[in-house]
Parts: structure tokens; C-alpha cells; sequence
């Protein structure tokens, strides 16, 4: 008795099963990712907006990526140290919180990275802005920023400003605004925000630019005066207080922000995957009340407009950066 011959239909029903069952481990392996808890990585030491907006985002995340987020603060050498590592991770499971500091300064301030900011990385979500806020001593003869510059352009060198250090957010702030209004000023570095405002606040400085949270209870008190904000739009928690923008320099922007990064190396479908999730989680009620209660704004984009916005960060603050002459702390 002859075997029949299998017809073309049978061939093509064992092929795919053959295939079905080849590609089986490939498509559970891809969908079961992340196997264990992601490590979201902070550069920066506990107790700041970067670990409020972490533990927000990784909070909410942990609820539908299948995985606990857990946040692990890794201070030193303005962020350096923590990127070195996430950038040379090999777990697929460490992130790390970017920032306008690790990606769009250091590439300009120290004379060699132990990292690439743009080949290292794949954004994967601007999480949140922090606005920046302007203040003066409340002694100072001015009510708004327009008259801040005449005031500084008829004392050219005679006014100082403080900043929480060299390269920080408050210097780089005031620099870009020296730069705008074309005025000059002396810039005052301290080891931190805390003395700089106890000085400020004595009248030893007369201006500064630092993140709202730090300033809103000391501008409601009358202690410092806030001249102008670095928002596109007035916050409403100061809906008196005009932006930059709308005092004449148009396009102004000057806010602190972070964003989710992960290792370049990753597959494609995981950054896929963690892209839509950190999404999800950033324009999630709970992380905007979170983040609104902190000053901040809540942003979620995708991830090729995170990309572009990097970029445009870095051609904004390279010059400013050159023209001041900022060094990291210990340098030149």
C-alpha cells in the first residue's frame, strides 16, 4: 500500500506549525520583557524635584508595565557617574532620569564625558518641567523685569546674582538671560540654593534665578519679589507675574526638565514598550496632581519629539555656555 502524497494545503498547514512553534519561545520571550523590576536610576542626591518627578512617574509606571519601578538615587560629579553606569548596563532593566544638566550641559562644560549623550541613549519621554522663576530683593527700585534691565544697564558690573553653584540650573538661567537682554551682571557661586537664598534674602545679593518650589512660600511672604517667569505660559500658582516672553523677548523658555532615558543597546520592541508605558503614566491624573502640587508640569511626549527637544536644548545652551565661560565646580 502506497503512502498518499500530501497535498499542497497539508504542506503549507505543517510548515506554518513548524513555524509557529520555532518563533513560539521568540514572541513570549519579547512580550515577557521586563522579566524583573526596572531600576530607574536619579543622578542626583534624595530630596530634590528629580527624585519627585522619578518616584511619580516610576510609581505609576509599576502598575501596568508588569514589574515594579523602583528609584535608586546615585549622586556625583553633576550626574556623570550615574550615566557612565546606565550607559554601560547591560541588564536590559536600568533606566536613568535625564536632565537638562547630563544631556544638554556637561557635553559643554567638562572637557571629556565618560559618556555620549546622544549616541549612549534613546529618549524615551519628557516626563516634566520645572519652571524657573526670577527674583529680586525686595528693596531693589523695580516692579517687573523691564525695569530690572534698566536698573542693571545704568549699573553695568555694580549688581550681583546668586546661583546654587558653577553650571547649575540658577547660573545657567541668568546667564541665558544676560545673554537675551544684553546686560551684565556679576555671578556669585554657592554650595547650593539654601545659603544663596539666606544671602539673597539679607540683601547681600540682589537678584537670582532658581525652580519655583524652592521660591513660591518666600515670593507669597514678600521676602523676595519675583520680577518675571521662565514659562511660555504664566503658572497659575503666580498668575500676576508676567513671563519673560511677554516682557518683550519673545520665544524666552527657560525651565528645568527631565526625561526618561534608557541604554541605545536595548532592543526596539522594549523601548517601544517603555515608551508607551512612560507616556501613559505622564499624562496620568495622579503624576500631573502629584507633579502640580510640586510646581510642575506633567509632559509625556513621544519619543522622536523628546529626541528633537534634546537637540534643541543642546543648540541653545552651547553658546550661552561658551559666551559665560562656565566650568564645573573645581575647574578653571
Amino acid at each position: 500500500m502506497t503512502t498518499p502524497i500530501p497535498g499542497r494545503r497539508q504542506l503549507l498547514l505543517a510548515g506554518a506549525a513548524a513555524a509557529a512553534s520555532t518563533f513560539a519561545p521568540l514572541v513570549r520571550a519579547q512580550s515577557a520583557w521586563p522579566s524583573k523590576p526596572l531600576r530607574l536610576v536619579v543622578p542626583f542626591a534624595p530630596g530634590g524635584s528629580s527624585e519627585i518627578v522619578a518616584r511619580a512617574a516610576a510609581g505609576e509606571m509599576a502598575k501596568t508595565i508588569g514589574q515594579n519601578v523602583f528609584v535608586d538615587n546615585k549622586p556625583g560629579a553633576a550626574g556623570n557617574i550615574a550615566m557612565q553606569e546606565v550607559a554601560n548596563s547591560t541588564d536590559e532593566h536600568t533606566l536613568i532620569l535625564g536632565h537638562i544638566g547630563t544631556l544638554a550641559v556637561n557635553p559643554y562644560i567638562f572637557p571629556k564625558l565618560p559618556y555620549d549623550a546622544n549616541r549612549d541613549f534613546a529618549p524615551i519621554t519628557l516626563l516634566s518641567k520645572v519652571p524657573s522663576l526670577y527674583v529680586v530683593h525686595p528693596d531693589l527700585p523695580i516692579k517687573n523685569l523691564t525695569e530690572f534691565i534698566a536698573y542693571a544697564k545704568s549699573k553695568p558690573g555694580q549688581l550681583n546674582y546668586g546661583s546654587a553653584g558653577n553650571g547649575s540650573a540658577g547660573h545657567l538661567a541668568f546667564e541665558y538671560l544676560k545673554m537675551v537682554t544684553n546686560t551684565f551682571m556679576l555671578h556669585v557661586p554657592y554650595r547650593g540654593t539654601g545659603p544663596m537664598l539666606t544671602d539673597l534674602m539679607a540683601g547681600r545679593l540682589q537678584a537670582a534665578s532658581v525652580g519655583a518650589p524652592a521660591l513660591l512660600a518666600f515670593i507669597k511672604a514678600g521676602k523676595l519679589r519675583c520680577i518675571a517667569t521662565g514659562t511660555s505660559q504664566r503658572l497659575p500658582q503666580l498668575p500676576d507675574v508676567p513671563t519673560v516672553a511677554e516682557q518683550g523677548f519673545k520665544g524666552f523658555e527657560m525651565t528645568q526638565w527631565y526625561g526618561l532615558m534608557a541604554p541605545s543597546k536595548w532592543p526596539k520592541p522594549h523601548l517601544a514598550k517603555l515608551e508607551a508605558e512612560a507616556i501613559k503614566a505622564a499624562r496620568s491624573a495622579l503624576v500631573k496632581e502629584k507633579l502640580s502640587q510640586e510646581t510642575a508640569l506633567a509632559v509625556g511626549n513621544t519619543a522622536a519629539e523628546f529626541d528633537a527637544f534634546i537637540k534643541a536644548e543642546q543648540a541653545r545652551w552651547k553658546p550661552v555656555i561658551a559666551r559665560a565661560q562656565i566650568k564645573p565646580e573645581g575647574m578653571g
